[in-house]
């Protein structure tokens, strides 16, 4: 158990409901990409724009699949979503700064644009937030975690 990251902290339903809205997003995202560039190829650079940010079928595609695991995650709780939350934060930010150094190369697979590259960093800040704050244990944890926290 980490003393930094707390349990049961009041804000975890307000983080809960911020990464079911993200994963929301993400598949969203995702679908609208999919049928708007579904008649290109997987990693076409020409691809469309979908909510103000450049796609293509192939970014389209992992973003319906990171949503829905995050979106899943979420449903199920139990601290899944905290390990998920976490995971998924720095494949989002990595993600994102990848292609934000790739955008105007022929490397840019993804179909990013520097507002896409914006938005799955902020995704992945707020994945990790949810990730720290969000942690659920019964109140004896709680407590333990207060005592720890206090003599650190």
């Amino acid at each position: 158990m980490s003393t930094h990251n707390p349990i049961n902290h009041p804000a975890r339903s307000t983080y809960r409901v911020l990464t079911g809205l993200s994963g929301l997003y993400l598949v969203i995202f995702g679908g609208i990409g999919a049928a708007t560039t579904g008649g290109d190829g997987l990693f076409a650079q020409d691809g469309g724009s979908v909510l103000g940010q450049g796609t293509n079928l192939a970014n389209s595609l992992l973003s319906i699949v990171i949503g829905a695991i995050v979106l899943i995650a979420t449903v199920l709780g139990r601290n899944i979503d905290v390990a998920v939350n976490r995971v998924f934060s720095y494949v989002l930010m990595a993600l994102g700064l990848a292609t934000l150094a790739t955008i105007r190369t022929d490397a840019n697979y993804l179909g990013h644009t520097l507002a896409t590259s914006i938005v799955m960093m902020g995704l992945g800040t707020l994945l990790l937030l949810a990730g720290m704050y969000g942690r659920v244990g019964s109140e004896d944890e709680h407590q333990a975690w207060q005592r720890a926290r206090l003599e650190f």
